[in-house]
């Protein structure tokens, strides 16, 4: 999954899918300045990662983005590396407003 969030397009492409789901191949490639094969073969990526499911809509198959894979890296590398610092950080500001936790 790391591999996939690593290149600047595949970010972008999750990016469009999280401004408006369920978007065809076609609505993404104009998007961005790479061929359709290149396209394809970043939300291929993504697919594979997990990142992002598709569903065949007729003729057209749609991109949904899948967020649980990267609430799990939040839930996982993040949130436990931050919830001390924020909490110091809350109680500092309580102490120093003279506000009781």
């Amino acid at each position: 999954m790391f591999k996939a969030l690593a290149d600047p397009t595949r970010r972008f492409l999750l990016d469009l899918l999280f401004e408006r789901d369920g978007r065809t191949l076609t609505e993404l490639e104009t998007q961005v300045e790479m061929t359709r094969f290149g396209v394809m073969k970043h939300l291929k990526l993504l697919e594979e990662a997990g990142l992002v499911v598709t569903r065949k809509d007729g003729r057209e198959k749609r991109h949904f983005l899948n967020p649980v894979p990267i609430r799990q890296i939040h839930d996982r590398w993040i949130d436990k590396y931050t919830e001390r610092h924020v909490t110091a950080l809350l109680d500092l500001k309580n102490e120093l407003e003279g506000e009781e936790p």
